[in-house]
């Protein structure tokens, strides 16, 4: 498995492995007829606005093996200074495998380097029991608690998960493209 930066191309693979995370991993936490819907198009939107016109700062992280995206991370910049982790997904029938972690620390050295003394957090759902022992495991701390609301028309609550601020020289080495 290779860890390597999300290209164009990569924008179906990453949209159905997205959508296939959030049905498995929010199955009775999200409603069905969310997670049953048009759940796909909607990642393939996002996914397709995203990498054709990439924010500034943002990177995109997928771990790839044998020709498929397993897992893949994203991070993008925030107006308070931090970044956000908004997404982390290992393919649902491979979490356990440490795709997650490995995704992870790269994430977390590349935001060490590229935007040092930036402090890196999460958002996850309370119900989400599973990722929220997996960050705390991997060093985020709860830092707030909140609703988040779905512009599907529904509301749950949420954690959020924080791993402070690393100067460029915390890590070993310079992070390499």
């Amino acid at each position: 498995m290779e860890i390597r930066e999300g290209v164009r191309e990569d924008v179906a693979q990453i949209a159905a492995l997205h959508a296939e995370s959030w049905r498995t991993a929010y199955a009775g936490i999200m409603p069905t007829s969310f997670l049953s819907g048009p759940l796909l198009e909607n990642r393939l939107e996002l996914w397709g606005a995203r990498l054709l016109g990439p924010e500034p700062g943002a990177g995109l992280f997928v771990a790839a093996g044998e020709g498929e995206i397993v897992g893949f991370a994203y991070l993008v910049p925030r107006p308070d200074g931090r970044l956000l982790l908004d997404n982390l997904h290992a393919r649902p029938g491979r979490t356990g495998s440490g795709i997650g972690g490995q995704l992870l620390h790269h994430a977390l050295t590349w935001a060490a380097a590229e935007h040092p003394e930036r402090a890196v957090y999460l958002e996850v759902l309370r119900a989400n029991t599973r990722a929220i022992a997996f960050y705390e495991r991997h060093g985020a701390v709860r830092s707030d608690e909140r609703v988040c609301l779905f512009e599907q028309g529904f509301e749950l609550p949420e954690f959020e998960y924080t791993w402070a601020a690393q100067p460029a020289s915390a890590h070993s080495g310079a992070f390499s493209r």
